[in-house]
């Protein structure tokens, strides 16, 4: 009886490194499910930024009709409305009916003759989503697209 205790007594002395050791194998996987978890919360997160900027860079162009600095207002309302994006990365776009607005003057001319026709507003920004040193979706940009009626 004694022989029997002392040999359970070893063989559960011998299991205390098992669950180190399982430890060890599922850390690696855990830790990558939750910082990709964090990254795609990131990831959504200036997704929704570029969503609002757009909205708000829209809404701008589009009351511009009479301005002499739409161009520069738009620029200035997305960056405003997006403060958490680095806007160095951004590529903002503007158009009036289909025709892209480049500067100040250009937007002047082309908003002047268009009431009721589209003011759209475009922009991407690069997304990270790399994990523990693996990049998940190289080519991945998140794009945002919003057009209001000039007035």
């Amino acid at each position: 009886m004694v022989r029997s205790i002392r040999l359970i007594g070893r063989l559960a002395w011998a299991r205390r490194g098992a669950a180190a050791a399982e430890f060890a194998l599922v850390l690696p996987v855990l830790l990558t499910v939750f910082f990709g978890i964090v990254k795609f919360g990131i990831a959504l997160n200036h997704n929704l930024a570029l969503t609002d900027g757009v909205r708000a860079g829209s809404r701008q162009l589009a009351i511009a009709r009479s301005s002499n600095t739409a161009w520069t207002d738009t620029k200035a309302r997305f960056a405003a409305a997006t403060p958490l994006l680095t806007q160095a990365s951004v590529v903002l776009t503007l158009s009036v009916n289909g025709a892209a607005c480049t500067s100040d003057s250009d937007c002047k001319t082309k908003l002047s003759t268009a009431a009721g026709q589209p003011a759209a507003v475009t922009a991407t920004y690069p997304c990270d989503l790399v994990i523990m040193g693996v990049d998940f979706a190289p080519a991945c940009r998140l794009s945002s697209q919003t057009a209001e009626g000039v007035e």
